[in-house]
């Protein structure tokens, strides 16, 4: 019974230490790459302040509709990084810091399970020392009854330690099991959060980009490739191809006027020719 107890207890400690090794090893691991995850999430959001920035300085150098929404956009963008830096906070405080914590939860079990490894010891080593007592002394029962009573006493603190050990064990695997639950909860409910802020400020980001006058900036663009003052000389322009056509118009009604105006002569002078033939042979007659 006696082995089989011990038996019980090596494999008890062993099973002990190798649920306090694998936790030990694996939250670590997780802090770690959550610590890397939010270092990348501060870099992403310390890029795109540096974004925010190029977009306000190129939005300056361009046309009216199009500065403005550039501008509207960064504005946006700007804001998201305020959500995003809130993200960084609140996943240090509500995810990296418990698992870190878990280093020193991690060493004060260590330590229980050193205190219960030290009683079991001792009771061994009394055990070993009963046995020796009994075998040199098998009638002295002064000195086989000390050594009983303290195995007794060993027994008893090593069975003590053991029971705190197993209910701080237990407890242990409780509160991790709960903290498990309530760290990768607050991951997501902060995740979910960040994207849900995101979306709906990418979404206001979208509708002005989308809202840019095309016809409005390419017209201002026109324009500046333009003289400042090309719409006044286009007026003349036309003023003076209007005056030009006029007087060509002018030019011709006269010149038309003039031909039909010899015209009417030469006939005049012919019809004035014919009739002094008339008269001319009128007389010649009366003559004869």
């Amino acid at each position: 019974p006696m082995y089989s107890t011990f038996l019980h207890r090596d494999n008890q400690t062993r099973q002990i230490q190798d649920a306090l090794t694998n936790v030990e090893k694996h939250f670590g691991e997780l802090c770690q790459l959550f610590a890397a995850y939010v270092r990348k999430t501060a870099r992403l959001r310390d890029k795109a302040d540096l974004l925010v920035k190029e977009v306000h300085i190129y939005a300056d150098t361009e046309t009216p509709s199009l500065k403005s929404c550039l501008k509207t956009f960064a504005d946006q963008l700007a804001k998201i990084q305020d959500y995003r830096q809130a993200e960084v906070e609140r996943l240090e405080a509500k995810v990296i810091e418990p698992l870190k914590s878990y280093g020193t939860v991690i060493k004060l079990k260590r330590d229980d399970l050193k205190a219960m490894l030290s009683a079991r010891t001792r009771e061994a080593k009394q055990m070993a020392q009963l046995e020796r007592t009994r075998q040199r002394n098998p009638s002295d029962r002064h000195i086989i009854s000390q050594a009983e009573s303290e195995l007794q006493r060993a027994t008893m603190d090593a069975t003590r330690t053991t029971q705190q050990l197993e209910e701080t064990i237990d407890n242990f695997e409780k509160q991790k099991i709960k903290d498990v639950k309530k760290i990768f909860g607050e991951f997501i409910t902060i995740e979910m959060a960040f994207h849900a802020k995101a979306l709906e400020v990418y979404t206001t980001a979208y509708q002005h980009i989308q809202s840019i006058d095309d016809e409005e900036d390419l017209e201002v663009f026109r324009s500046s490739l333009r003289p400042p003052d090309y719409q006044s000389r286009l007026e003349v322009v036309r003023a003076n191809s209007k005056t030009s056509l006029s007087v060509t118009n002018s030019i011709k009604y006269t010149h038309g006027m003039a031909r039909q105006f010899d015209c009417f002569r030469v006939l005049k002078k012919k019809k004035l020719d014919d009739e002094e033939d008339e008269e001319l042979e009128d007389v010649t007659e009366d003559e004869q």
